[in-house]
């Protein structure tokens, strides 16, 4: 995606307001400049967000950068408040993936040094969602890297949902790689309250990032998702090399898909897959992307997921001004920051973390323990989720030692 600040386009349009030239020449004729914060009115009033209007967002000068954000968090409050959901991810499945995502530490075609290891067993699993709701969240996200999940595979999640959900309360987000309809169904009918599959880019640029299957498989395991009564959480990845175009692209289809959860990840090209050393984001560019995915989509839950430490660096608060969600700790191949990193931020922008699971059949998980640990084996990140309704932030847990060896969340995409 081009990085450059250019200017938005300014073809015509009721909402665009003038401003005077932006340069220090007086004489010079005064430009069209968008007035994002109509645009966000207008949303708020039932009108889409056009893709005109997407793209002015992304190509907006730096100088914009507030007003944009401004825009985005109109929207934000309207429909979410001052809340922050988290989540927690567990990799239950890493590696051994026979796609070639080129993104993707953990497919065939990647060299980096992942860890590998078929599903886990049940203890591992309870480990982990102890931790997650330790750490007040409300869902619990069970990953597999494959290209779709196998019968022993579906059997141990059929079995291991409902278990989490009777002792700790946790919603269940399963990203299992491409579905079934009867696989969606199953996955409904044991307790799953909703199925990650990232769309990832926009239809045109999908066959540059992977040729192992197609972006029409991707729609067709959500289809098959909302069919069966789940949920449907879906985004994508930016900095893969895409077009302005085709990241709006996405973000319409999401929106047409009615996605009620959009992670947003930012690209971290890891030595050793294809895309290495290809990611050229600022973290305006990030912003921006976050703002316009906000205002295209303002009902949505939207999480910053993979790459915003790397990307958005010390602006990763403004991001929450358009986005109500974010994954904390690590993530399935990459480091996160801490998460009691994540908690003070929270606090300082005034925000609250919101909708924790309350245990229906336990006590709270000891978040200063290491039962969670996997001992090198397998792969819980430091997610936490939610809801509604309002909880402190949890005590500060060193992540480090609690989930040491045990595993991370990469940048978008898993399982297939």
């Amino acid at each position: 995606m081009s990085t450059a600040p250019t200017e938005p386009t300014t073809a015509a349009d009721p909402l665009v307001a003038t401003s005077p030239s932006r340069t220090a020449d007086a004489s010079r004729v005064a430009t069209p400049r968008p007035d994002y914060r109509l645009w966000a009115e207008q949303v708020l009033a039932g009108r889409d967000l056009t893709h005109e209007q997407a793209i002015a967002i992304l190509r907006s000068p730096n100088e914009d950068l507030l007003a944009v954000l401004d825009a985005a968090f109109l929207l934000r409050r309207h429909h979410f408040g001052l809340s922050v959901q988290l989540y927690f991810l567990m990799n239950a499945k890493s590696g051994l993936c026979p796609e070639d995502c080129n993104y993707c530490s953990q497919s065939k075609v990647s060299t980096a040094p992942v860890p590998k290891y078929n599903i886990l067993q049940r203890d591992k699993l309870m480990a982990a969602a102890e931790l997650a709701a330790g750490r007040q969240a409300k869902t619990y996200c069970l990953v597999i890297s494959a290209r779709g999940p196998n019968e022993r595979e579906m059997k141990a999640v059929e079995e291991i949902v409902p278990e989490i959900k009777a002792k700790y309360g946790l919603d269940i987000c399963a990203c299992l790689g491409l579905l079934t309809a009867e696989q969606a169904q199953r996955l409904k009918a044991c307790g799953v309250d909703r199925v990650n599959h990232n769309l990832n880019t926009s239809e045109s640029y999908y066959a540059e990032i992977c040729t192992t299957h197609t972006h029409a498989d991707r729609v067709q395991t959500l289809h098959h998702v909302r069919d069966a009564g789940l949920e449907v959480c879906s985004g994508g990845i930016i900095g893969m090399g895409e077009t302005h175009d085709d990241v709006v692209a996405m973000a319409m289809q999401l929106r047409e898909l009615r996605a009620e959860s959009i992670p947003v990840n930012f690209l971290n090209s890891i030595d050793g897959t294809p895309l290495a050393r290809t990611s050229e984001l600022t973290p305006q560019d990030c912003l921006r992307a976050l703002a316009m995915f906000r205002m295209v989509s303002p009902q949505s839950e939207l999480r910053i997921s993979g790459g915003r430490e790397l990307h958005l660096r010390t602006l990763q608060p403004l991001g929450l001004y358009a986005a109500n969600s974010l994954f904390v700790g690590d993530y399935l191949t990459t480091e996160g920051q801490p998460p009691e990193a994540d908690y003070q931020m929270i606090r300082d922008l005034g925000f609250e973390v919101t909708g924790a699971a309350a245990a229906p059949h336990s006590q709270p998980a000891d978040t200063h323990g290491d039962s969670a640990s996997c001992d090198g084996e397998g792969s819980c990140g430091g997610q936490g989720g939610c809801g509604g309704g309002s909880q402190p932030l949890p005590v500060p847990v060193t992540e480090k030692t609690a989930t040491r060896g045990i595993g991370d969340c990469g940048t978008g995409g898993c399982g297939g």
